[in-house]
């Protein structure tokens, strides 16, 4: 039996969960809902495409998301409760949750109010924030990656590219970036050492497309992307959407330096100044300490 004839369904892995349907598809590996059959919850069982199922680097990096988000418990992650290998099928066992990602949130709305947005990226930081505590840097924070309940708890999804944050690079052995090249940092873009004040960036860039509804930068190849992120400075969220506090924009524009000294020294920072915002959006965010930007 294999995913592009037949499909999975009802298949039992590892003696235990039973593939019920199709919910949703990535890069490198579809998602299915499945039933614990051990203790009756549903589950949602991503399984590796069959394309890739023969190359070393995908296996590699399917065991590195599986291991990395395991390591990591917090409310606003979804939970790996394990991977395994059965005949052709390598799969992880993840947390189900039901609900939309943020780029399907994005859509339906256009754009989402400032005072939704915001919090959505409150929760992001935090579950960052632990992951960093950890030693984990996500590398692929984008809007795809971030599941949305019905009663807006946001969860961070596809560790897949996490990496140890001490001693990794951002490329492959086959030379290709890692990442979304819409949500890169400067840095990812020069396939430069990348750690926590990466997600600070691409966390930037998030909360410019909830209450945009673009993306800062955009271009006719990711080539043409990327020298927008290294070289170009973001716009203002608010020449787009009226009405955005300035201290929104500032925390925005700070979170986006190219230089990662005149980010947010971490994670924690952005995400209290965040909080301050939604208590007095009059305040003053986002100070950079520099003579000139």
């Amino acid at each position: 039996m294999s995913i592009s004839s037949q499909g999975p369904e009802g298949l039992i892995l590892g003696g235990r969960y039973r593939i019920v349907r199709l919910i949703g598809s990535g890069g490198m590996a579809n998602v299915y809902l499945a039933t614990d059959m051990s203790s009756g919850l549903r589950v949602a069982i991503k399984i590796l495409k069959p394309e890739f199922t023969s190359d070393e680097e995908f296996i590699k990096r399917f065991d590195t998301e599986a291991k990395a988000a395991s390591s990591l418990s917090h409310p606003n992650i979804v939970r790996v409760f394990g991977v395994g290998q059965e005949g052709e099928f390598s799969y992880m066992v993840q947390e189900y949750v039901e609900g939309i990602t943020a780029k399907e949130l994005i859509t339906q709305n256009g754009h989402l109010d400032w005072r939704v947005a915001v919090p959505i990226a409150i929760q992001v930081g935090m579950a960052l924030d632990h992951a960093h505590q950890n030693g984990i840097v996500h590398r692929d924070i984008k809007p795809h990656n971030i599941l949305i309940t019905r009663d807006r708890i946001a969860k961070v999804t596809d560790f897949g590219i996490a990496r140890a944050a001490s001693n990794n690079t951002i490329t492959l052995t086959s030379g290709g970036a890692l990442g979304s090249v819409h949500y890169f940092s400067p840095e990812q873009a020069r396939g430069a050492m990348v750690g926590p004040s990466s997600d600070i960036y691409s966390l930037g860039v998030l909360l410019f497309e909830m209450v945009t509804g673009r993306v800062p930068f955009d271009g006719d190849t990711s080539v043409a992307i990327a020298i927008k992120h290294l070289q170009e400075p973001p716009p203002l969220a608010s020449g787009f959407v009226p009405g955005i506090p300035a201290g929104l924009d500032a925390i925005i524009q700070k979170s986006m330096q190219k230089s990662v000294d005149y980010r947010y020294q971490t994670i924690r920072e952005m995400v209290t100044e965040m909080d301050a915002l939604m208590v007095d959006p009059n305040g003053s965010y986002g100070i950079i300490a520099k003579s000139d930007i």
